[in-house]
């Protein structure tokens, strides 16, 4: 680990591995927020799984996807780690006198942060890792969810993840339950849609979901918790829009950084190799890290192209209650296939395979919405 140096980095989504930062900033009372993450073994670098694993997280050894006219178990690894262990992990390794809970900010500027009431913090380097910003020139669709942690009174009889349960009702574009058996009476139940605006209806999702368990004969049961988001899925931008020109610049980390997979919206994996790439470096200024950070982000974007293509083919090209389609055609491809694309590591064979058989949207549309400025 870095030592030696002074920082500030504010609201980090994985903080537990930034032991070289001297102080964290988070806007509630523990680190982590008040949500479950979640990636696929296929998501991180083995030699970068020990960060995740400072959280203790639920590994499942394989996990089901659901439609209308596929039903499908797939061997690749599942795992999801709750708020309070990622809160955990930090507590455990960063003195209790670097971390400052409940800290609004006012500004940031190059080697300090204002906070609301006046106290301004002063550092060798800043970064802003406060979640997703306005960004102006990109072209957005949104994965909007809210989920439930439930007990049950009896064993509710879900084995493995259920990722995508598509055989629900698709009228207002592409929806899905989203199932995570933590033991056998524990579940998280999640009500998913991906939409073409960013306003969330949480009270019908609540709604959505009470009918979700009684249509499944899951039982009397409580809740536990509540987590709700929104998540920007890109179709169409620059990547320059989130890294607007400061000078001197700060560095970003997260969805602030366009830190995440265009189409699943998963943004752990991308902050555990950031974690990772940081921890490597010698020069730690905020120039050197802007320039670190900024890179690896465009170099992903232009990487990462044609996912924004198939967001929007799913998107432009289909209508709403058939864009369940995409992901259905999707889903028959190999396993192999599958791992890269959710790690947003497709190969151009991939790329071939995936566009391969008879289109699941009409050809024309499918070709204009392929065609746009990726």
């Amino acid at each position: 680990m870095l030592a030696g140096w002074r920082a500030v980095l504010t609201r980090c989504a994985l903080p537990l591995t930034y032991a070289c930062f001297e102080t964290f900033l988070g806007f509630g009372d523990r680190f982590g927020g008040n949500h479950i993450w979640s990636f696929f073994d296929s998501d991180i670098a083995p030699e970068d799984r020990w960060i995740v694993d400072l959280a203790r997280p639920t590994r499942w050894a394989d996990h089901e996807v659901r439609f209308p006219h596929r039903h499908r178990r797939l061997a690749i690894g599942y795992n999801s780690i709750r708020s309070e262990d990622v809160d955990a992990a930090v507590r455990a390794r960063l003195p209790a006198d670097r971390l400052r809970f409940g800290a609004r900010i006012r500004a940031l500027r190059p080697g300090a942060v204002e906070l609301e009431g006046g106290e301004t913090l002063r550092a060798g380097a800043v970064i802003d890792a406060r979640g997703a910003t306005g960004t102006a020139g990109v072209d957005y669709a949104w994965q909007k969810f809210a989920g439930s942690l439930r007990r049950f009174a009896k064993p509710h009889g879900v084995a493995r993840p259920l990722i995508m349960d598509a055989c629900v009702d698709q009228s207002f574009g592409y929806r899905f339950v989203y199932l995570l058996p933590f033991s056998e009476t524990e579940l998280l139940v999640e009500d998913t849609y991906y939409a073409d605006g960013a306003a969330l209806d949480v009270p019908r999702l609540r709604r959505l979901i009470g009918d979700y368990c009684s249509c499944r004969n899951l039982g009397a049961s409580e809740q536990i918790r509540e987590e709700t988001g929104v998540l920007p899925i890109v179709l169409n931008g620059d990547i320059g829009a989130f890294w607007p020109g400061t000078e001197p610049p700060l560095p970003r980390l997260g969805l602030a950084g366009g830190f995440f997979h265009p189409t699943t919206g998963y943004s752990l994996p991308d902050a555990v190799a950031n974690a990772a790439l940081l921890v490597r470096q010698r020069e730690v200024s905020e120039a050197a890290l802007h320039g670190l950070l900024c890179r690896r982000a465009g170099e992903l974007w232009r990487a990462r192209g044609f996912y924004r293509s198939l967001n929007r083919m799913l998107f432009r090209a289909a209508a709403p209650e058939r864009r369940y389609r995409v992901l259905e055609h999707f889903y028959r491809l190999p396993e192999p296939v599958i791992g890269r694309f959710l790690a947003g590591r497709s190969t151009a064979l991939d790329k071939l395979r995936i566009l391969s058989g008879r289109p699941p949207v009409p050809v024309g549309r499918a070709l204009h919405a392929l065609r746009r400025q990726a």
